[in-house]
């Protein structure tokens, strides 16, 4: 799999979906805490235009506070602009390969848990190739960078029901591998779409 045209993929599709989406559902809360449907959209612009140059810069000019630099990035992608403009300015990035600095798996990882904060929180989820979803399980499972999905899953055993795909011993996990992976990355509501006596254990983590 050709990781950055996975990206493209994920992006391209996620914008058609977004433009689909009626004006009352931007401002209904996504799955990321804290946060309405247009900013995780505009998080996810502001990725998308990042460099790690510009990534540094914009972190020392926050005083070296991650999230205060998210939500001013949110704030001046949102600043001015309505819903259409957010999904056209998405689409301008679907083919970009700027990003902050880290693997590209992980913003493969980022435009399909992001995506499904917003549609998961709005509905069921959207499709995924199930090779893109296992390589974003992959790493997960392996990465504690900022949201510590090694660490959160430690001592259970994960099952992909739709996928050939399993991580860890331990009490069992089990659903389709979307929900799996946002179990990992710590969204509560995926946790109801999972069987197993591992579930317990991973809601008492997130």
């Amino acid at each position: 799999m050709q990781t950055w045209e996975a990206i493209r993929t994920e992006r391209a599709s996620l914008v058609d979906a977004l433009a689909g989406l009626p004006d009352a559902a931007w401002d209904k809360p996504s799955l990321c805490r804290g946060w309405q449907v247009r900013e995780v959209v505009a998080h996810m612009i502001a990725t998308a235009q990042m460099t790690p140059p510009t990534f540094f810069g914009k972190l020392a000019a926050s005083g070296f506070r991650f999230q205060v630099m998210t939500a001013s990035n949110i704030r001046q992608i949102l600043m001015g602009r309505s819903n259409a403009d957010l999904v056209e300015l998405l689409r301008s990035r679907v083919g970009t390969r700027n990003a902050p600095p880290g693997p590209a798996t992980s913003w493969l990882g980022e435009t399909i848990v992001h995506g499904e904060d917003i549609f998961r929180a709005l509905g069921p989820y959207r499709d995924h190739p199930i090779e893109h979803v296992v390589a974003v399980a992959d790493f997960y499972a392996g990465s504690n960078l900022l949201i510590g999905a090694k660490k959160r899953i430690a001592g259970v055993t994960l099952r992909a029901t739709d996928a050939e795909w399993s991580h860890g011993t331990g009490p069992e996990v089990a659903g389709p591998a979307i929900a799996l992976v946002m179990a990992m990355t710590g969204r509560t509501q995926a946790l109801d779409d999972l069987t197993g006596d591992g579930v317990a254990i991973l809601r008492d983590r997130t």
